[in-house]
């Protein structure tokens, strides 16, 4: 993926876009070759959010995940600097994934094909 376009919006209609009084944000925009983009939206304005609970399991209403998919998993692991999860029977559609937290605690599972 690469960065498509940064952005930074606030005022009224960003207010209201996000039902956040004050949201001012700085957006980056991913894409691949195919497929839809992801926009990454960093509140700059209000700050102060709670972060995730470390005990957040994948059942709580406030636990939420990108599932991505890649062609090569030796790129993912590098950027990811960590270890894949392996799955032995395919059953979901892969083998291997990894599962990334950002500082916030948000995760992204990267599944390679």
């Amino acid at each position: 993926m690469r960065v498509a376009g940064t952005s930074e919006n606030y005022g009224t209609e960003q207010e209201h876009l996000n039902n956040v009084f004050g949201a001012h944000l700085a957006i980056t925009a991913l894409r691949a070759a195919d497929g839809p983009g992801i926009e990454f939206l960093e509140y700059l304005a209000p700050r102060g959010g709670r972060p995730i609970p470390v005990d957040t399991r994948a059942n709580d209403r406030w636990y939420w995940l990108i599932q991505l998919r890649a062609a090569r998993a030796t790129s993912v692991a590098a950027a990811a600097s960590a270890g894949f999860t392996r799955t032995a029977d395919g059953a979901l559609g892969f083998h291997d994934s990894v599962i990334l937290k950002d500082p916030d605690g948000h995760a992204s599972l990267i599944a390679v094909e």
